[in-house]
């Protein structure tokens, strides 16, 4: 049979855990890294990869994320590529929405059906990694699989919140366990050095967690799929280890689940550091966006250490330290940011809306002159006022959503489209 594999990239349900993120927006949409949307990362890997088939699945608080999709992933009738969003839908054989990941795929077999694909790739839309799905997909066909689950070493303690996979020598998957605990003795499913490799044994990462990222034969994928079972890594895999040849697929570089608030916050930290665990800036395997056109970012005398600061962006007279400035983000004079990620202003006011502002006592879209911000994460179009005091004391934050703010993981969080009036102290 010819190859002929899609890539199915699964949107996110609700996304609870990066609330008030996802108030408006699918978590995918995320904005991230000051420029770039959670949904890029996948994007990009596959297209670097040579998958330039793919299906996006879609449900919940979607129409941002398909205007990024529609706006920035054209391939040209050259290619044979297409970006195609299946968003939940009520038909007459179906009227309940996406019960689970499993679930989601299942209900747009139909329209997978008009490729005759081969084989299926399938990859989370909120995750941070740069990898080579092409080598995996060719380690599938390698081992004659039929199922291939994405790995990486973890330690115990990050085995807690994965699928844990247990493998013999050959990578054939043997066990598997979803989300074990803190508490429960898994020693039996730690991986000899042979899988995990000499250098992630010796630091303790011996337990192989799964990616959430599968490959499947076409017919693999229908059988595992003909039955009720909502989501794959608590049902379909278990399930699949007992009828099918299933092997995984061992990755030892950066991975991360951007799946809580200070997973998101922590990751962006660590891109502004000298030397961050990923590399936005390998040219042979870029992450791609939608082109803003925006000019250079303006810097007028101000101290800025290990920071990012997107393109568009205005910065007056202030003090950045360890923080993220996405686009169009417009910083007034005397401010300083400790610790902060701005995720900027999707359009620049104009003149006339300045004086509107003025007139109406509303601060200026960004960061108003004199204010210390810091632990804090800013949402796209928000409004901070002059002299605003948030999270300058340093002190520990107890979680709960207040008038203002959101506090998630200690992290203190200002919604989009937020008006912060002038002296408010948060």
């Amino acid at each position: 049979m010819e190859q002929h594999p899609i890539a199915i990239i699964l949107g996110g349900g609700k996304g609870t855990r990066l609330y008030p993120l996802t108030k408006e927006r699918a978590k995918p949409a995320v904005p991230f890294a000051g420029k770039y949307r959670l949904i890029d990362i996948s994007m990009s890997n596959c297209i670097n990869a040579g998958f330039r088939q793919i299906y996006i699945l879609t449900q919940f608080n979607s129409a941002s994320l398909h205007t990024h999709l529609s706006s920035t992933y054209i391939f040209d009738s050259f290619s044979n590529g297409f970006v195609e969003i299946l968003a939940a839908e009520q038909n007459f054989h179906n009227s309940s929405w996406y019960e689970g990941t499993a679930d989601a795929v299942r209900k747009n077999l139909q329209h997978f059906h008009t490729q005759e694909p081969s084989h299926f790739i399938i990859l989370s839309g909120d995750q941070l990694y740069r990898m080579d799905l092409r080598r995996m997909y060719e380690h599938h066909l390698r081992t004659g699989a039929e199922v291939t689950i994405g790995t990486t070493p973890v330690e115990r303690e990050r085995a807690s919140n994965l699928g844990i996979v247990s493998a013999g020598s050959g990578f054939r998957v043997l066990d598997f366990c979803e989300k074990p605990g803190p508490t429960a003795d898994i020693s039996c499913l730690s991986a000899p050095a042979s899988l995990v490799g000499e250098a992630a044994a010796r630091q303790g990462r011996s337990y192989l967690g799964s990616m959430g990222m599968y490959i499947f034969n076409a017919d693999a994928l229908e059988k595992a799929l003909d039955n009720s079972l909502a989501d794959f890594g608590h049902e379909i895999i278990p399930r699949a280890i007992e009828n099918h040849r299933v092997f995984t697929y061992v990755f030892d570089g950066y991975w991360v689940d951007i799946g809580t608030i200070r997973s998101f916050y922590d990751t962006h930290l660590d891109l502004a550091s000298p030397h961050p665990s990923f590399n936005f800036y390998d040219e042979k395997m870029p992450i791609y966006t939608h082109r803003k056109h925006l000019p250079a970012t303006k810097i007028i005398n101000c101290s800025i250490y290990n920071s990012l600061a997107a393109e568009g962006s205005i910065i007056r007279e202030s003090s950045i330290l360890n923080s993220v400035i996405g686009i169009r983000t417009v910083i007034q004079e005397e401010t300083t940011l400790d610790g902060v990620i701005c995720m900027g202003a999707d359009t620049y006011e104009t003149p006339e809306q300045v004086r509107e502002n003025s007139d109406r006592d509303m601060p200026n879209i960004g960061i108003g002159k004199g204010s210390f911000i810091r632990g804090a994460i800013i949402d796209i179009n928000s409004r901070i006022g002059k002299n605003c005091r948030i999270g300058a004391d340093g002190e520990p934050r107890t979680d709960g959503t207040f008038d203002t703010h959101h506090v998630r993981d200690g992290i203190i969080v200002i919604p989009k489209n937020s008006v912060i009036p002038d002296g408010t102290h948060i």
